[in-house]
């Protein structure tokens, strides 16, 4: 009888830790999908507070939890870009916002990745600004003057870190060697430019962006441009280094217009994502631009014509390929 009992005993734990091991497979995916009249929960990557990928994102979470039956969405903070490549690839998250130079690096296996990544994407949706922000009276009014200063880099695993490095070395500094290299998000960049922890920071984002908005209103800002840099980030990278202007309204303090490197932005996920939910998010995005101008100003870029124009090699999915063919903004 004893034995019996321990044997049944035995065969209880283990059915326990078989449910328990299958819940704990559940909640580690990055979003149950479901086919066509599925559902689930997505997730969101988008990147640091404090920049606008966290803003939008959190609204987009917002609109596909009220308007796409069947499913809620939660905007995931991380370090941007190339974690967010990563966390697609993996299944961790299921949506997510990157620079285009970074998405061009992981479909090719490059750089920061170590093999080829499975990434489609929805959308081209507006244009990150290379932002290299300093204060007045720190003598610093191009790339070339940040030798031997203290600079920020951005979040490791960010596309800011991607395009800082990229352009300190087109300048024909070596990052490693001649600044003094910090790697701060957006928000603790900024901190430690007030407190004299820095003297610059580098941030790739759209316009405005809030943390930098926050510094104009307490210090008298200077951006410096790197527009003179492009051919020869382009000659190396691609075309998604392209030169746009930072308008001279766009922070506080600011008195002329600057020209910039600026990278488009695209909404990606994995090339394996249910090809109707891929179709169904990329209408979504469009159907609901009102809405998501009100969370954040970039997404008045939002343009089916627009849209579908990613840079190769990285390709659309199949399902907003089906969108734009069907809405008249198909190549």
């Amino acid at each position: 009888m004893l034995g019996m009992r321990v044997l049944r005993t035995r065969r209880s734990v283990r059915a326990i830790i078989a449910a328990g091991f299958a819940l704990a497979m559940l909640a580690g995916c990055g979003g149950e999908q479901g086919g066509e009249g599925g559902g689930g929960n997505l997730s969101i990557a988008t990147g640091g507070t404090g920049g606008v990928y966290s803003v939008y994102g959190g609204g987009l979470a917002d609109v596909i939890g009220d308007e796409l039956e069947g499913y809620q969405a939660t905007a995931e903070t991380t370090s941007a870009s190339v974690d967010n490549m990563k966390l697609i690839a993996r299944g961790d998250s299921d949506v997510a916002f990157t620079l285009a130079d970074t998405a061009i690096d992981a479909v090719q296996g490059r750089a920061s990745f170590d093999e080829k990544l499975p990434i489609r994407a929805l959308a081209q949706i507006y244009t990150n600004y290379t932002q290299v922000v300093t204060t007045k009276g720190k003598d610093i009014t191009s790339i070339e003057d940040l030798e031997d200063r203290r600079v920020s880099v951005g979040d490791p695993g960010s596309g800011t870190e991607v395009i800082a490095l990229r352009v300190l070395e087109a300048s024909g500094m070596d990052p490693e060697k001649d600044i003094k290299r910090s790697q701060l998000g957006v928000d603790e960049s900024v901190n430690a430019l007030r407190d004299g922890s820095i003297d610059a920071f580098f941030w790739s984002g759209g316009l405005p962006t809030g943390a930098v908005t926050d510094l104009a209103t307490t210090d008298d800002i200077v951006l410096v441009p790197t527009a003179d840099l492009a051919d020869e980030l382009q000659d190396e990278y691609g075309e998604a280094y392209q030169t746009t202007t930072i308008a001279r309204d766009t922070y506080k303090g600011m008195s002329e217009d600057v020209e910039t490197i600026g990278v488009p932005n695209l909404l990606v996920v994995n090339q394996d994502m249910d090809e109707t939910l891929a179709h169904d998010l990329t209408k979504l995005l469009y159907d609901q631009k009102a809405r998501l101008e009100q969370v954040h100003p970039e997404a008045k870029n939002l343009d089916p014509a627009a849209g579908q124009k990613v840079i190769a090699p990285v390709q659309l999915h199949p399902g907003a390929q089906r969108y734009y063919d069907e809405s008249g903004g198909g190549s």
